[in-house]
Parts: C-alpha cells; structure tokens; sequence
C-alpha cells in the first residue's frame, strides 16, 4: 500500500529529463586584427595598452594574449584582478580562451605593483602550471611578461620560459 502512495506522488510530478542547459560560446575577430607581435616589447606595449595605468602600482591584474601560427594577435582576456601583492589565476580560463579563438600561442602578463620586476617563486609556479595544460592541449607558451609602470621583465627574454 505504501508503495502505491510512493509511485502515485511521484507520477503527479511530471518531470521533463530532455531538457538541459544550453552552453553559449562567442568570440569576434572586431578590433585590431592586423596587430602581430615579434618581440617581447611588442608584446608588452600590447598589454601595457590594456592596463589601466593608475591601477598598475595598485592592484596585480592578470591577462592572457592569444595569438595565431604567425604571431598574429587574435584578441586579449583579462583573467583575474586581485590584491595588492597577488592574483588568483585559473588556469581553464585561459586555456578556454585559447580554444575559444582557435590559437596557437599563448603570452601571458601580470604586474607588480611593487615596481619589483624579479619573478617570485609562486610566478614561476603559476607559468609552470599553464605550460602543462597547454601543452595538453597543444598551444604553445610564447612568454610571460611582468609589468611596472615603468619596465617590463620577459620569462622568454631570461631564460625562464
């Protein structure tokens, strides 16, 4: 009897299991599409243009550039903004974007409101990580650059990449 009661309150329920939630993806190639970057310096003027400038001795902020086979630039993602000393940084959001617009390489940038250029340790941590998954993925990690107002330091440039 009980059972009964069971299956009636359940078969007054209707559920509907064919529907599930529907995953919406863009990217648009609007903007400055013929920018190719072929030096460190390039690359740091392109992500300097993106800081915003009073807030690069205040907070670490935290992007992404991506880029085609020939260092063409395919677009730009900011991936964190945090506190004074740090920044969280996940990593499937940067490799989302990277599958998002169909790149090959991957620069990524952060500042250091200190005005410090030299990596910390939790820096080379963090580069190591993204070097792992995008190799997964097959993307290449082009550099990580470390921006002060002033001066920009290049992971590539050193040695460290």
């Amino acid at each position: 009897m009980r059972e009964k009661q069971v299956s009636a309150a359940l078969g007054a329920k209707k559920m509907n299991y064919n529907i599930v939630n529907e995953i919406k993806l863009s990217y648009s190639r609007k903007g400055n599409a013929d920018k190719t970057v072929m030096s460190s310096y390039d690359v740091s003027e392109v992500f300097r243009a993106h800081f915003d400038t009073e807030q690069t001795d205040y907070k670490e902020s935290f992007y992404a550039l991506y880029l085609d086979q020939k260092n063409k630039v395919l677009g730009i993602k900011k991936i964190s903004e945090c506190g004074i000393s740090s920044t969280l940084v996940d990593v499937r959001i940067v490799m989302q974007g990277a599958l998002l617009c169909n790149a090959s390489g991957i620069i990524v940038c952060h500042n250091h409101p200190s005005g410090n250029l030299k990596p910390s340790t939790e820096d080379i941590k963090m580069t190591e990580k993204i070097k792992e998954a995008a190799k997964f993925l097959d993307f290449s990690v082009l550099d990580h650059i470390i921006l002060t107002s002033e001066h920009y330091y290049s992971f590539l440039d050193e040695g460290h990449l």
